[in-house]
């Protein structure tokens, strides 16, 4: 273990099918006024909508309703939600939906009351959050991001055409977060791929990093194991509820920052994947499979041990009469063929992007990488390889 760390994480989870039993008493600790914050209507096709409002209507919350919130939340949106919050003196900002939701959450608790534009402070010139926090808290209908148990908020200023993410302190994070696995079910195959592959590119952002061989990548490699197996699983029984709450708990772990102490990480396939993003609207996790393969082929060589092992270790790649850099390949060979197994689409045009977006993207992120810090242009030529 390299570098010194501090770990806490207060948010309390409630997972199972009769997590939702624990929402009075989690109430109970909160005001009268209750946001209820959710996408464009899938908690009301399921009847979790109906769920909600009952249990808040018994325990006598007044709500305020903010719906529509977009799968990539925009800025608009959350000065909308900060201006109902001092409107109508919210106590509590309930998250029902996926991590989107949960993520605009936590930007319209710190929005609501700062002083000056919040966009500027905190994603722009990520200054240390200071100020009045309005109490978050989540029911998750997809996994993914890991929203329901950390402090990121992944928010798009579409005047600029920027999606940033910005991790918050612990005074931020949910103060609770109901998961069912069998709120996922609803969710559409091509969403249920999306969030598994978001779970894989965050575990992998951590695990190559430069900073190596610690307790973090055994626990990492550990988590991709069961995401993968699972997925396999889920993929051909969408409604199999141990393969489902393993996916689940899967992408919590993944994200709640265990994984990634005394690691510097890498971050640069969820940055391109940001801006591409900002462009086409895209699911995030199909726009980060399509830019890992690339990704990962062109900077192997600088961390290969890493990759070796992660072939060997994860994908179960027989190194038997291989070179390293052919094993570090087969590894990305394996994800590559597992994309496809599952579903996901391989190209930008896929999702929806144009040559002429290309140089834009490129060139609105910001460079970096992990055990090599990739430049505009060498951007430009991933984002080519797999347009």
């Amino acid at each position: 273990m390299k570098y010194d760390f501090t770990f806490y994480n207060p948010t309390r989870i409630h997972f199972g099918k009769d997590a939702m039993q624990k929402l009075p008493e989690e109430l109970a600790a909160y005001g009268k006024n209750v946001m209820l914050l959710y996408g464009k209507g899938a908690i009301k096709r399921i009847g979790l909508y109906d769920e909600v409002v009952k249990v808040l209507t018994e325990c006598g919350k007044n709500i305020v309703e903010c719906g529509g919130i977009k799968p990539n939340p925009s800025y608009s949106q959350v000065l909308e939600g900060a201006r109902l919050v001092r409107e109508n003196d919210v106590d509590l900002i309930l998250a029902v939906g996926g991590g989107s939701v949960v993520d605009c959450a936590k930007a319209i608790s710190v929005a609501a009351y700062v002083e000056g534009d919040a966009w500027q402070k905190y994603w722009v010139d990520f200054e240390p959050f200071s100020g009045r926090v309005v109490p978050v808290a989540s029911i998750l209908t997809m996994v993914g991001t890991g929203s329901e148990m950390n402090g990121g908020s992944v928010i798009t200023n579409e005047d600029v055409m920027i999606k940033e993410g910005r991790v918050f302190p612990p005074e931020v994070y949910p103060k609770f977060s109901i998961l069912n696995p069998e709120f996922t079910y609803s969710v559409p195959h091509i969403q249920m791929v999306s969030g598994i592959f978001d779970i894989i590119s965050h575990l992998c952002e951590q695990y190559f990093s430069g900073d190596d061989d610690n307790v973090s990548d055994y626990l990492i490699e550990a988590d991709l194991k069961a995401v993968i197996r699972n997925a396999r699983i889920a993929n051909k029984d969408p409604q199999n509820y141990e393969a489902r709450s393993n996916i689940m708990w899967a992408s919590t772990v993944a994200l709640n920052r265990i994984t990634g102490l005394s690691k510097t990480q890498d971050w640069e396939v969820h940055g391109i994947e940001h801006q591409l993003g900002a462009y086409t609207d895209c699911p995030h996790g199909l726009g980060l499979a399509v830019i890992s393969l690339p990704y990962y082929r062109y900077i192997y060589r600088y961390g290969l041990h890493q990759f070796v092992r992660f072939a060997k270790n994860v994908w179960e790649v027989d190194p038997v009469g291989k070179t390293d850099e052919e094993i570090a390949l087969a590894g990305i060979d394996a994800m590559e063929a597992f994309i496809e197994e599952m579903g996901m689409p391989k190209t930008l045009r896929e999702l929806g992007a144009t040559e002429e977006m290309l140089p834009l993207i490129a060139n609105s992120v910001e460079e970096g990488g992990g055990y090599h810090t990739v430049t505009h242009a060498e951007i430009l030529e991933i984002l080519k390889a797999c347009f």
